[in-house]
């Protein structure tokens, strides 16, 4: 079924819902102005800026454009390109520093050339419309609000939004992760979890000393919200009469079912992401360290590994998988995988539930969920690994004994 491209924008629909709502007129304007130029947006992937001879293609080339508060991107003015100097606009030059820093994270981290791996270039238009509370990836060009200056302030503020937005389209050269349901929400978690990864590795963080906030930027001081979503605490970013409570769960038995619409979130993409998150955090702070390292490297690896229609069970099966293609079975970077989605409802196939009852205590030993003896990777842990190890490996070769028996009925 062919299908329009949705845009992927960073304030999620929910929240400009409850803006509609709104008794201040102002507020409301803004966010009926916001939703139905995102409409008008949606599926225009082939507008590109004029200025495509600025920056040549290739090595991940910086270029940002002002659009004056207009919306059409061709009319943007060059506002700042790979080497020219600073600009006097402070929006300006937190895109250009933002796109840079995400680019250099996948290169230096990931050893990835750019959004799409080829050195694909980088274009940003800020200044776009007026009022208009909302950052989105179209495909091709990342674009800036102001906001609104009541709820939203000015988006370029905010570097995992960016780097957030830029990770859609990693998303999209790899694993192509299809934008509805739980590969939706699969796409929107990848996002939160690199875009929250470029800012720990920026600030040299790791993952104990994190906030795991995304978007703690984009509201006005008066607005009571910590940020868009927590991928510590999902459900508890806000609570308050403007947005109400932050609808995202943290674990499977408090799935989000909603169709598959624009007023559905295209299934609860921007919900859901909630548990995948969650997932991400408890394996990085099992692990820990930076999370940029082994969790964040486990992550990647499986999003190439991942196809347009991957599920959650999938996706945490190749987490569980790539952890021990990267550091072994049994090590302390599988026991964390393990454990954390566990932890949110979702058993890794092919494990019997008595190995992961033992992984996982294993693994809360090492400092991840559900640990009883702190951070420490003693002896007893070492040879709990090993043992668990054997018995993995022991319990496989049964399992494939069976299914050559069965094969030679």
């Amino acid at each position: 079924m062919s299908r329009t491209r949705p845009i992927d924008c960073i304030i999620p629909p929910h929240l400009l819902d409850r803006l509609l709502r709104s008794e201040d007129d102002d507020v409301r304007r803004a966010a009926l102005d916001t939703l139905l130029t995102t409409a008008r947006l949606r599926g225009e992937r082939t507008v590109r800026a004029s200025f495509a001879g600025v920056a040549s293609p290739g090595n991940g080339r910086r270029t940002v454009f002002d659009c004056r508060n207009g919306r059409f991107l061709p009319s943007a003015v060059l506002a700042r390109s790979e080497d020219g100097p600073a600009s006097a606009n402070a929006s300006v030059d937190r895109a250009f520093d933002g796109l840079g820093t995400t680019r250099d994270f996948y290169r230096q981290v990931l050893d990835r050339d750019s959004i799409d791996g080829r050195g694909m270039r980088l274009d940003g238009y800020v200044h776009f419309g007026v009022r208009y509370n909302n950052a989105f990836w179209d495909g091709r060009e990342m674009v800036f609000g102001d906001g609104d200056g009541r709820i939203f302030t000015e988006f370029t503020g905010s570097l995992d939004v960016i780097a957030h937005e830029l990770t859609h389209g990693v998303t999209e050269h790899t694993a192509g992760l299809a934008y509805r349901h739980q590969s939706g929400a699969l796409n929107e978690s990848v996002s939160d979890v690199f875009g929250s990864l470029v800012k720990q590795w920026s600030l040299k963080q790791s993952a104990e000393e994190a906030d795991w906030l995304i978007g703690a930027e984009v509201f006005t001081p008066g607005i009571d919200a910590d940020a868009l979503r927590s991928m510590k605490a999902p459900g508890h970013a806000y609570d308050n009469a403007l947005f109400g409570r932050d609808p995202q769960p943290d674990h499977m038995s408090k799935f989000v079912d909603l169709p598959d619409t624009e007023e559905g979130d295209h299934g609860g993409v921007h919900i859901n992401s909630g548990i995948p998150n969650r997932a991400f955090h408890l394996t990085a702070v099992g692990v820990g360290g930076y999370a940029w390292e082994a969790p964040g490297l486990i992550w990647y690896e499986s999003l190439r590994a991942s196809g347009v229609d991957t599920r959650f069970q999938e996706f945490a099966d190749t987490t569980y998988q790539k952890a021990e293609e990267l550091y072994g079975a049994g090590s302390p970077e599988q026991l964390a995988v393990l454990a954390a989605w566990q932890e949110v409802g979702i058993r890794i196939s092919g494990v019997p539930a008595g190995v992961a009852r033992a992984r996982s205590l294993a693994a809360g030993r090492n400092g991840g969920p559900g640990r009883e003896d702190g951070p420490g990777r003693g002896d007893g842990l070492t040879a709990l690994t090993r043992r668990i190890g054997a018995l993995t490996a022991e319990v496989t070769g049964l399992a494939r004994d069976v299914t050559a028996l069965r094969g030679g009925k």
